[in-house]
């Protein structure tokens, strides 16, 4: 019998502790969803509130804390990358984030894997400016640079008007499409987080 299926969570969000955040929320909609498909979803970590130092290595020395954060992700069958849209763009953190995995290319086995090799990442974008795909483009071309596997419909996000001012943690009712695409994440990712668990790719 497969084992159950575990997800880590990630939030990039600009603010370390002490506001609620967007992405937090929209991380909650994914994690619902995953938990009907039997993936446990822990606590998503707050990538600001850590000492993660600038680098391309998985270790940069005292202080630094995402050896801990590594640690974590890559004992998890999934990754739950979230991010806000700023400028357009993926937040800092986030790319701190995605420089930092810039290491698994000179991690490999022997089998010239990379410890990312057979788990799965999804995104959860939040944003009151589009973008959403301009951002998904970027992290799912480097995830997918560092080994993880990318599934069909692998973005769940949502945008408010142009030069709105509504948070998505803030809207009175979740849109009926966001729901939607949570759920059909949640299930592609699991499905294929469930095939590479008992058959991971051969290297």
């Amino acid at each position: 019998m497969t084992a159950p299926l575990t997800a880590t969570a990630i939030n990039c969000s600009l603010v370390a502790k002490g506001r609620a955040s967007s992405t937090d929320a929209m991380l909650g909609v994914l994690a619902e969803h995953f938990a009907g498909q039997g993936v446990e979803v822990g606590d998503p970590i707050r990538v600001a509130a850590h000492n993660v130092k600038w680098g391309v290595t998985s270790d940069e020395g005292a202080g630094d804390e995402w050896p801990a954060i590594r640690k974590a992700i890559l004992a998890s069958d999934i990754l739950i990358f979230g991010t806000p849209i700023w400028m357009g763009q993926a937040s800092s953190i986030a790319k701190l984030v995605m420089e930092r995995m810039d290491a698994f290319l000179n991690e490999t086995d022997d089998q010239g894997r990379m410890p990312s090799y057979s788990k799965v990442a999804v995104a959860a974008i939040v944003g009151n400016e589009d973008g959403a795909h301009n951002v998904s483009s970027q992290i799912f071309q480097a995830l997918n640079d560092v080994g993880w596997t990318i599934p069909a419909v692998a973005a769940c996000y949502w945008v408010g008007e142009a030069m709105g001012s509504v948070d998505f943690k803030d809207l009175d009712h979740r849109p009926r499409k966001v729901t939607q695409t949570a759920k059909m994440v949640a299930a592609n990712a699991a499905h294929l987080a469930r095939l590479l668990k008992d058959r991971p790719y051969p290297g």
